[in-house]
């Protein structure tokens, strides 16, 4: 193979490569803030490459507005203990996100809080229930 085409290849992957990089930015989101709010759970969207989380989140008016979070992909939260049926439609949870830059409804998801007190996470093991605070 001549040096041309093997240039002519290299740039080929290169262009093809690209939107697959593009596709995993997190510059959209506010990654030095992280938000926790009382959530309920709309639905669970299970799919491939991100899973989506639609909560309803009272504002300071107290009106519900739906926001969504990006976690991982399924099999990335499955080896992290989630599974399609850890939450439910009507699921009151914490949620800890990255706000989106702009202000809209949008985060990318940190972990949430399950009634039961355990903690799951994208980016980790499932961590254990806090422990009881001694008042």
């Amino acid at each position: 193979m001549n040096i041309v085409s093997r240039v002519v290849i290299a740039l080929a992957t290169t262009y093809v490569a690209l939107p697959a990089t593009a596709h995993h930015s997190f510059a959209m989101f506010d990654r030095t803030q992280e938000v926790s709010k009382e959530a309920t759970v709309k639905e669970l969207q299970w799919t491939n490459p991100h899973v989506w989380l639609q909560v309803l989140i009272a504002d300071e008016q107290g009106k519900l507005r739906e926001w969504s979070m990006e976690a991982g992909a399924p099999g990335m939260l499955a080896r992290n203990g989630w599974q399609s049926s850890t939450l439910r439609a009507g699921d009151r949870i914490t949620i800890v996100f990255n706000p989106m830059k702009t202000g809209e409804p949008v985060g990318n998801l940190v972990r949430v809080i399950l009634p039961d007190g355990r903690v799951l996470g994208p980016g980790g093991p499932p961590g254990p229930p806090p422990s009881p605070s001694a008042n």
